[in-house]
């Protein structure tokens, strides 16, 4: 027997056992991208409420894999990724709050409620079952298993459950009430802002340019070739000012980024942990197939999508939702087209086709998704009449 096989049964016993534990009915323990940052869906849950409810009515916990490296609200208490305090807290919760799959070292109990926020609010390139055939076996398997476990699956918008209910192996409820991350580009948020330069040790006499494009299944970094000087020098000319670029990659090539060949005025930002505070200070956006596209389009800001290997990556990576040309975001093919794009930008043009197609999904973002969730997890946690 392998030393992972072991590992695996020591596993499945320990959480055996603890599935005897009493449930503490205010618990509830959270997860992103399976410990590895403090971000997305699960953190705006928790800071709402953090600031919404009593303090001690709700017992939070994290489980991420680096401890030492996440900063996380006092109030909050952090477990490390499958260790023997992480299988305690995950077999006692009440309820679980993550934005990916759960691993088949999750057996969930009958009075547990799983909450899956998953990790955008909708997206453009295929997922689940409708991509079965780009995955891995193990994946659907898993996947399959996970979705039977789900209590409730969050919906940004009408497009999006559609989505799910055919794609999600998933027939339980479906909560359309928004996105959780999302509702920080509804809020007042000036001071925000402010911080999130602070922690970028960037001076905020600069505009930003955000670069987040999404991964290739070969990992590979030849169609991120973008030059930086040029659109900084672009961007000047277009809409004035002082401009700094960000590159933040997908979290699979955080070990990747620094291959990259950055500039002056050029940071990696891949290992920042939450997207969404970078979307909220950037005042311009370059993407590709990714499906934050979707979250920045409530800031108004321009967006652009630069797919210079469109027909290889539909063809031998996923399939899209939607073509490019159905989308309110200007795309180009080449580093010289998508600086012509930008100097041809029009506001007026933009902003329509902007609320054209959030009236064409059916958005249900209009920034309360946290205080719908906080309620069903107080529903949950505290049954009215009871």
């Amino acid at each position: 027997m392998t030393r992972q096989r072991i590992k695996r049964w020591l596993a499945l016993l320990v959480i055996h056992i603890f599935n005897y534990f009493p449930i503490k009915k205010n618990k509830v323990i959270l997860f992103s991208y399976y410990g590895s940052q403090y971000g997305c869906n699960p953190k705006y849950i928790t800071e709402d409420l953090l600031k919404h409810t009593e303090e001690d009515r709700f017992d939070i916990v994290w489980a991420v894999h680096d401890r030492a490296s996440k900063q996380l609200p006092d109030q909050v208490r952090q477990v490390k990724m499958m260790s023997l305090r992480y299988f305690y807290e995950l077999c006692t919760a009440k309820i679980i709050i993550t934005n990916y799959r759960m691993t088949d070292l999750f057996v969930k109990r009958n009075s547990q409620y799983y909450i899956q926020t998953w990790h955008s609010s909708l997206r453009l390139k295929q997922i689940e079952k409708d991509a079965e055939d780009a995955l891995p076996a193990s994946y659907v398997q898993m996947a399959k298993r996970d979705s039977e476990m789900c209590d409730l699956l969050l919906s940004g918008s009408h497009d999006s459950t559609k989505i799910f209910e055919r794609s999600f192996w998933y027939e339980g409820e479906i909560f359309e009430h928004g996105t959780p991350r999302n509702d920080l580009f509804f809020q007042k948020n000036h001071d925000q802002k402010g911080e999130v330069f602070v922690k970028l040790n960037i001076p905020s006499r600069y505009n930003i340019l955000l670069y987040a494009p999404t991964f290739r299944k070969d990992n590979q970094l030849d169609v991120y070739d973008l030059d930086y000087q040029r659109l900084i020098e672009t961007a000047t000319k277009k809409f004035g000012g002082e401009w700094m670029v960000l590159v933040k990659l997908h979290p699979h090539l955080i070990a990747k980024s620094s291959e990259l060949v950055y500039g002056d005025k050029v940071i990696d930002v891949t290992s920042y942990d939450d997207i969404q505070e970078l979307l909220l200070i950037a005042d311009i956006l370059i993407s590709d197939y990714s499906s934050l596209i979707f979250d920045y389009l409530f800031t108004k800001r321009p967006c652009f999508l630069y797919v210079p290997d469109m027909e290889e990556y539909t063809r031998s990576d996923r399939k899209l939702y939607f073509d490019l040309q159905e989308l309110p975001f200007l795309s180009a093919s080449t580093n010289q087209g998508l600086y012509e794009k930008i100097i041809d930008f029009k506001e007026d043009t933009y902003q329509k086709g902007l609320e054209d197609f959030l009236d064409r999904i059916g958005s249900y973002e209009e920034g309360m998704a946290n205080y719908y969730v906080r309620k069903r997890i107080e529903d949950v946690c505290y049954p009215p009449n009871k």
